[in-house]
């Protein structure tokens, strides 16, 4: 995938975690890795520069030896305001970006071939983003964003005060792909303390828990 320089891959954990007691859901430990571990060795190979998106003290990632920025807009604005943070760095730090490809860091088994598959269906489409989809569920923090609405979504954001991610996508054309759910979900997301025990179990039967190739 050579193309994968011009894509910049953005990793978020800006969120507050609620139903976790509030703590960085991404550090937790899965199969003696953190999620955020998982992620980012699922994102690093599709990906050119990567960043990670969080709220929290910054210290607390030094060993990811990644760039970490803060939501770009106050308050907990939600996945949009990590996605426009997302854009901003690009344009700011990776100039030969042209995209942004999003993984949320509650996923540990994102599929090793999203980017790509993304890529093709946003060419194929002649689509503005692109957005994965799996069991009948859409997956909008799992998609490919171009760089050029960074101020199309800077205003939306604060200017209309715009907080959810279909609301603004459904003003561009969007290419939907399509992963299967076996063996596994590979957008299967940890909220609470049950579900890392699934995935634990999931691991244990799917060493690599890869789908989608």
């Amino acid at each position: 995938m050579l193309y994968k320089v011009d894509i910049c891959g953005l990793l978020l954990a800006g969120g507050r975690s609620r139903r976790m007691g509030g703590r960085d859901k991404c550090l937790m430990t899965l199969s003696n890795k953190s999620l955020l571990n998982h992620v980012i060795a699922a994102a690093r190979p599709q990906v050119g520069p990567m960043v990670l998106n969080t709220n929290s003290d910054p210290s607390l990632f030094a060993e990811y030896a990644l760039p970490v920025v803060s939501d770009v807009v106050d308050g907990y604005a939600g996945p949009l305001a990590g996605i426009l943070t997302g854009l901003e760095w690009a344009l700011r730090h990776a100039p030969n970006c042209k995209w942004v490809a999003s993984f949320a860091c509650d996923a540990p088994f994102v599929p090793a071939n999203l980017v790509e598959r993304l890529r093709q269906a946003v060419y194929k489409q002649n689509a503005d983003i692109g957005y994965a989809a799996s069991g009948g569920r859409l997956h909008p923090v799992f998609a490919l964003w171009p760089v050029r609405l960074a101020a199309a979504l800077r205003d939306a954001v604060e200017r209309e005060g715009l907080r959810k991610v279909d609301e603004w996508t459904e003003r561009y054309v969007q290419a939907r792909v399509e992963f299967p759910v076996a063996p596994h979900d590979p957008f299967f997301n940890i909220n609470r303390l049950e579900d890392l025990a699934e995935a634990e179990a999931i691991l244990a039967v799917s060493p690599k828990g890869k789908t989608g190739l």
